[in-house]
């Protein structure tokens, strides 16, 4: 069916594959940032959804999903380096900044800040009771902003920093660079 899909990593006796990008101090910077920003926009989503849950109009599931979906990725990007991830990050908080800029100037007629005057009811928490006031979500949302701004760049930066190059090296050296290579015979080429 699939003759010339190879069958897996072919690696030369006595080598193996290390990732020369991850060793550097700026991809692990731009890894930890991209991982801090979309923490901090999964909190403030979190804040707005759950704070404002009677006043959302139409974006509840929504709001669950983009927050529960950037924890995942950070910890993917963390901890496996997931380089992939990065565009659908950005992508991801494309959508986010669309919707706050909207929300956080008022661009649609109305913004949270308008709510903060006479005649408007404060909006109810998804627990019940009162939620977060007008201005505190006017001001959550507007953070947003900025954090999702900075977030679609550092993802286009790491995307542009090459996690993802591989390169064989004698198992010798991997070790002198601090890699983990296993005590067992060395790899052997995959068989066709």
């Amino acid at each position: 069916m699939l003759r010339h899909m190879p069958q897996g990593r072919s690696v030369s006796p006595g080598y193996t594959v290390v990732y020369p990008n991850r060793e550097k101090v700026a991809s692990k910077t731009v890894r930890l940032i991209v991982f801090v920003l979309l923490i901090i926009s999964a909190v403030l989503m979190f804040a707005i959804t759950i704070g404002g849950w009677s006043k959302l109009a139409g974006l509840k599931p929504g709001d669950f999903i983009w927050a529960l979906a950037y924890p995942i990725i950070a910890f993917y990007i963390m901890s496996r380096w997931a380089r992939g991830l990065l565009p659908i990050a950005a992508a991801l908080a494309i959508l986010v900044l669309m919707t706050a800029v909207v929300a956080g100037t008022g661009s649609s007629g109305t913004n949270w800040f308008d709510r903060d005057t006479f005649g408007f009811a404060h909006a109810h928490s998804l627990f019940g009771g009162t939620g977060l006031s007008p201005g505190t979500l006017g001001t959550l949302t507007v953070l947003l902003i900025p954090v999702q701004v900075l977030l679609i760049l550092f993802a286009m930066y790491g995307i542009a920093q090459g996690w993802d190059v591989e390169v064989e090296v004698p198992i010798d050296e991997a070790k002198r660079r601090g890699y983990r290579v296993s005590g067992g015979p060395p790899a052997q080429p995959a068989r066709a």
